[in-house]
């Protein structure tokens, strides 16, 4: 965490110090980030950092989460505006489009986001990452809790499973959005109308953990069918006993 030092400093010192920092890191990562670079960019001693920071790991943590909490806040807008109840996998696809739609008008945030997730070291990584971490589960495990209880999902549904899966696919869903390079099977980067390979991945965790329920409307999540596969409609919560 920043030191009493850097809470004194003047705000204008402080922009100039996170610019830099975010620029050096975003292009270079962690390891190969350069603190000579930032001090000089920032136009301060590189002693200074280390008046400002505990120490390198401890600056690339503020940075990094200082973009989760700006992609945190666009995200808890954007959930407030849904309505779950209605279909919990149309809320969920509509996230993930915001998700993406994020990373690809904030390329220094996706670069922050990418760099921590594939960084090398284990420990370092690891500190990086664990609050982001906790973060995105604050956010996910109240709605799978609740989509449980309305019968979005099944009654037996492994909801540690589900939070595992998706704490792994949104480094990849933030990663380079626009480039097919990054998945070349569903092209998960392509920001088109309809997204169809992220439409198709939400269809694997509706098959893998959605309910069944008998009755009523089929859901309203965009589908995707398999090429010789017909795909029956999916019911809206109704009917239980």
């Amino acid at each position: 965490m920043p030191t009493t030092t850097w809470e004194r400093l003047p705000e204008s010192r402080r922009d100039a110090v996170l610019t830099a920092a975010e620029d050096e890191f975003a292009e270079h990562g962690f390891s190969r980030g350069s603190l000579n670079v930032i001090a000089r960019n920032a136009g301060v001693s590189k002693g200074s950092l280390f008046q400002y920071f505990d120490d390198k790991v401890d600056l690339f943590d503020h940075l990094v989460e200082r973009a989760s909490g700006r992609v945190g806040a666009v995200m808890d807008a954007a959930a407030a505006e849904l309505d779950w109840k209605a279909g919990f996998f149309p809320a969920f696809t509509a996230m993930l489009d915001c998700w993406m739609d994020y990373f690809a008008d904030n390329p220094r945030d996706r670069s922050l986001t990418v760099r921590a997730s594939l960084e090398a070291d284990p420990q370092t990584r690891g500190a990086v990452t664990d609050e982001v971490d906790r973060r995105h589960l604050r956010f996910i495990r109240p709605r799978l809790v609740a989509a449980q209880a309305d019968g979005w999902l099944r009654a037996d549904a492994d909801l540690d499973a589900f939070e595992s899966l998706l704490l792994l696919i949104l480094p990849h869903l933030a990663m380079e959005p626009g480039l097919r390079t990054v998945d070349p099977v569903f092209g998960t980067g392509e920001r088109s109308a309809d997204r169809a390979g992220v439409r198709r991945l939400v269809a694997v965790f509706e098959d893998a953990f959605g309910s069944r329920p008998t009755g009523g409307a089929s859901s309203t999540a965009p589908r995707q069918t398999r090429p010789g596969r017909t795909r029956p409609g999916r019911a809206r919560p109704g009917g239980r006993s």
